[in-house]
C-alpha cells in the first residue's frame, strides 16, 4: 500500500515538475524569439499585452507557455479526446477519462468543446499563482458539473467515482466500494450549512479556508514554483 501510494505521489510530483519545467523554459533550451510565432497557427492567440494583463505570467513566461502549447498542439487548440490522452499520461495506474472529461469542461469556459491557448493560460494562472479565492472559485467550477451555482450530492458523487478511478490500483481494492458516497456525506455534513441538500460558492469558500488541509494544499504549486 505504501509504496502504491509512492507511485501515485511520483505521478503528481512529475505533473508540477513538468509545469514547473515548462514555466521555466527548460523544457526548450533554445532561445525564444521575442515576439511567438503565430503565423502557422490557425488558432492566433490574444495579443500577449492582454493576456500578460489579465494573467500573472510575464510576457516571457507567456512565449515559453505558447511555445509548449503549440508543441502539443499545432493547430492551436485542445479538442477533448487529445485533453484526455494527454491526462492519461499522469496516471497509467487508472482511468482518468472521467475527471479528465470534468477538468476539461473547467478550463474550457466558453464551452465550445476546444481550450484555446488563452483558456489554458487563464486556467493555469489561476492554479498555479491565483489567490486563495480564486483557486476556491475555480475548484466550485470544477465539482459544478451543471454549472447552475450549487454543488449537489450527485454531482459530487460523480466527481469523487472519477477520482477513485482515475488513482485505479492505488485505491482499489484497499477502500471499500462505498468509499466515494462516504466521502460526499461527509463533504456534505461539513459545507452544507443550512441543509438544503445542496453547497453554494458561499458554503464552499467558507468550509474550505476553516479546511487547514485543504489549505496545504492548495499551496502545492505554489511551494515548488
Amino acid at each position: 500500500m505504501s509504496g502504491c501510494r509512492t507511485r501515485c505521489k511520483r505521478e503528481i510530483l512529475k505533473f508540477a515538475q513538468y509545469l514547473l519545467r515548462l514555466i521555466t523554459g527548460s523544457l526548450h533550451t533554445d532561445t525564444v524569439e521575442d515576439e511567438m510565432e503565430m503565423a502557422t497557427v490557425r488558432h492566433r492567440p490574444e495579443a500577449l499585452e492582454l493576456l500578460e494583463a489579465q494573467s500573472k505570467f510575464t510576457k516571457k513566461e507567456l512565449q515559453i507557455l505558447y511555445r509548449g502549447f503549440k508543441n502539443e498542439c499545432p493547430s492551436g487548440v485542445v479538442n477533448e479526446e487529445t485533453f484526455k490522452e494527454i491526462y492519461s499520461q499522469f496516471f497509467p495506474q487508472g482511468d482518468s477519462t472521467t475527471y479528465a472529461h470534468f477538468l476539461f469542461n473547467a478550463f474550457d469556459t466558453d464551452h465550445n468543446g476546444s481550450v484555446s491557448f488563452e483558456d489554458f493560460v487563464m486556467g493555469l494562472s489561476i492554479l498555479l499563482r491565483g489567490t486563495v479565492q480564486e483557486k476556491l472559485n475555480w475548484a466550485f467550477n470544477l465539482y459544478d458539473i451543471n454549472k447552475d451555482g450549487y454543488i449537489t450530492k450527485e454531482e459530487m458523487l460523480d466527481i469523487m467515482k472519477a477520482i477513485y478511478d482515475m488513482m485505479g490500483k492505488c485505491t482499489y481494492p484497499v477502500l471499500k466500494e462505498d468509499a466515494p458516497r462516504q466521502h460526499v456525506e461527509t463533504f456534505f455534513q461539513k459545507m452544507d450549512k443550512n441543509k438544503d441538500g445542496v453547497v453554494t460558492i458561499d458554503e464552499f469558500i467558507e468550509s474550505c479556508q476553516k479546511d487547514e488541509n485543504i489549505m496545504r494544499s492548495m499551496q502545492l504549486f505554489e511551494n515548488v514554483i
